[in-house]
């Protein structure tokens, strides 16, 4: 019987996402565009947000980056399409918490985010992996402002 070790379950999760990214490519029509990037390492993202009637009705990214930006980016917009604009932004939040290393991630709330949670042990990566969650909470304030 072979056993996985959970931390090589989280790398293949993470490797999954980046090989065959969810939601990725321009999304049109979009209500918010945002381009971010992280100059330590290069990576750069687009992302599309669509809402209606306070929901994040649709949710797509474009861009390049390494291997943990693309994933964390490709993982938040499967988690959060369809999510209200306070759900998305609580789970952002807790993403962020479970980063900074101030929580473990509730794997029933989170499911494969937690995966994320092995970033933390490469403090400069963190920033990667957090590129679209961070842009994700710009663009939903953004995207509340324009209904407002």
């Amino acid at each position: 019987m072979v056993r996985v070790s959970l931390e090589d379950l989280y790398k293949e999760v993470i490797l999954d996402h980046y090989r065959d990214p969810r939601n990725k490519g321009r999304l049109d029509p979009h209500d918010v565009l945002l381009e971010r990037n992280n100059p330590l390492c290069g990576d750069e993202i687009e992302l599309f947000l669509k809402f209606d009637d306070g929901e994040l009705e649709a949710i797509s990214f474009d861009g390049k980056g390494c291997s943990i930006s693309l994933a964390s980016t490709s993982m938040m917009t499967e988690k959060v399409k369809g999510l209200s604009v306070e759900q998305a932004r609580e789970v952002t939040e807790s993403i962020k918490r479970m980063m900074a290393g101030e929580e473990d991630g509730d794997p029933d709330a989170l499911g494969d985010l937690v995966s994320l949670k092995g970033v933390v042990k490469y403090p400069v990566r963190i920033k990667c992996a957090l590129l679209g969650w961070n842009t994700l909470l710009e663009g939903l304030a953004e995207g509340q402002e324009d209904s407002a």
